[in-house]
């Protein structure tokens, strides 16, 4: 569909599915690495905690990044902006993808991964504010709909896709793509460099912008702040709650640098990120409940992969390949999601999507190491199906409540704290599931008297360890349907 913007017409369902393909290669760079781990730790002979490096970089620079999203929305032309972040990811995925397999050439595989977080966190907040400039009200819901495609697919595709890739050689259309590490990159490459090379032709500058001063007091205490209180999270799954230089002390002072940089966002005529969001009630109730939605999807997906592979030994493929039948639910979903918004609006839809979570999640508080694959498998489809239900409306909800001059300190304010939930709730499952699986861990003595009880108990304890995780994700998603009492219904909240 064309439309006329400073007498000129564009299309902007050309410009959106440009910039959706640029999304797609950010989503999958955030989630594709995992799998490939134990290959790369083989390849560049590290250890987990030196491997682990290039996803704490990741997090740490793409965290960073999207509170600044915001100043960079309203004073760098959409075109160039777009641009400039997919530029990022394909040098950074370059860099990653010709690293040299020699141990002393890890950093530049780190670097690789610290430019593409420096795409990534533009390109999904970006999108976010061009669906709202771009589209009218009445249409949002369906946009934010295909949105829900990549910020919810991604997350189960990126280590089907790798898993699938280092499982053995595949020819595709007379080409081989090697079942080496670095050809996870290749698809990423591809989608990412045609996206990059349409930008120039054919995105617009759908964003006003204007010359607004830097404040750099306020990006420095926005980069260690969030640096440092991410950083700290981060560390949780490899030193404990309990490590006071890697863990107690970034938090605290993370959490301390974030209160001073508030507070002078509110000092500020023109803040670096516009705190006062918070103030409208139906957008801070959304992003409550974006939050606890962000934390029960994590809660599940981040631990049914090691189940699957650790009790039920599943190899990485099978398990990812359980997982993605969810992001096809999610995907068919999501589309629909935003049709049905328009007509039943936020309220009704995101009780539905809570509901069908909460179901999916309960049955997984009782799994055993014999409950059958095609259960979980239903189970995780059910759970993406609400999550799809519950991700836009709500997104919708809390940007449709603020007026679109503020709609791009709204999205960074929504996506900062989706970012900050993840890294907590990854803390937090990860802490809980090795503590509850050491404290039921039966006497090691018993590995040498009766190694085959000793084997049974350890079992059950690990099983221990993930019910819990689930019942926490179960918590999570009961806490998000009851903060619907207080959600302002209708299909777009007042500004």
């Amino acid at each position: 569909m064309s439309v006329t913007q400073n007498g000129k017409s564009y299309n902007r369902t050309l410009v959106f599915t440009i910039m959706m393909l640029a999304a797609i290669t950010g989503s999958l760079m955030q989630t594709s690495l995992g799998t490939a781990l134990p290959s790369l730790m083989k390849a560049f002979d590290i250890s987990i905690s030196t491997a682990q490096q290039a996803t704490t970089w990741f997090l740490l620079t793409n965290g960073i990044m999207v509170p600044l999203s915001a100043y960079l929305a309203n004073r760098v032309p959409t075109k160039y902006l777009q641009l400039f972040a997919s530029f990022a990811l394909l040098i950074g995925i370059t860099i990653s993808m010709l690293t040299p397999e020699d141990g002393d050439w890890w950093w530049m595989f780190v670097a690789g991964r610290i430019v593409t977080a420096l795409g990534v966190g533009v390109i999904l907040p970006l999108l976010q504010i061009v669906i709202i400039n771009m589209y009218a009200p009445e249409e949002r819901g369906k946009a934010m709909g295909m949105m829900g495609l990549v910020v919810g697919m991604g997350p189960a595709i990126g280590p089907t896709l790798t898993g699938w890739i280092l499982k053995q050689n595949h020819t595709i259309l007379g080409m081989t793509l090697s079942d080496q590490w670095q050809s996870i990159f290749v698809i990423p490459f591809i989608i990412i460099a045609i996206a990059t090379i349409l930008t120039p032709i054919f995105v617009k500058n759908i964003i006003k912008t204007s010359k607004i001063k830097m404040d750099y007091f306020s990006v420095v205490l926005s980069t260690i702040g969030f640096g440092l209180f991410l950083w700290g999270f981060t560390n949780v799954s490899t030193e404990g709650w309990g490590d006071w230089g890697e863990v107690i002390l970034p938090i605290s002072a993370g959490i301390i640098v974030l209160i001073l940089f508030g507070w002078r966002q509110l000092k500020l005529d023109k803040p670096f990120l516009d705190i006062r969001v918070f103030m409208n009630k139906n957008f801070t109730i959304a992003s409550a409940q974006i939050i606890l939605l962000t934390m029960a999807m994590f809660g599940v997906e981040m631990m049914l992969p090691t189940y699957l592979q650790n009790i039920r030994g599943l190899n990485p493929f099978d398990s990812g390949l359980t997982l993605m039948w969810g992001a096809l639910c999610m995907g068919f979903i999501s589309p629909i999601a935003g049709i049905l918004y328009n007509k039943v609006g936020t309220k009704r839809l995101s009780f539905v999507g809570f509901s069908l979570l909460a179901l999916g999640t309960l049955p997984y508080i009782y799994l055993t190491p014999e409950t059958p694959t095609l259960l979980i498998t239903v189970l995780y489809a059910l759970r993406m199906a609400g999550v799809a239900l519950t991700m836009m409306p709500l997104t919708t909800a809390a940007m449709g409540s603020l007026p679109d001059e503020m709609a791009s300190h709204g999205t960074a304010a929504n996506n900062t704290v989706r970012q900050i939930a993840g890294s907590v709730v990854v803390a937090l499952m990860t802490s809980v599931v090795q503590n509850v699986t050491s404290n039921h861990l039966p006497s090691s003595s018993l590995k040498t008297t009766d190694p085959i009880l000793y084997a049974s108990k350890a079992l059950n304890a690990s099983m221990d360890g993930f019910q819990v995780a689930f019942i926490l994700s179960f918590v999570f998603a009961i806490i998000g349907i009851f903060l619907l009492i207080f959600l302002k219904s209708g299909k777009e909240s007042n500004k």
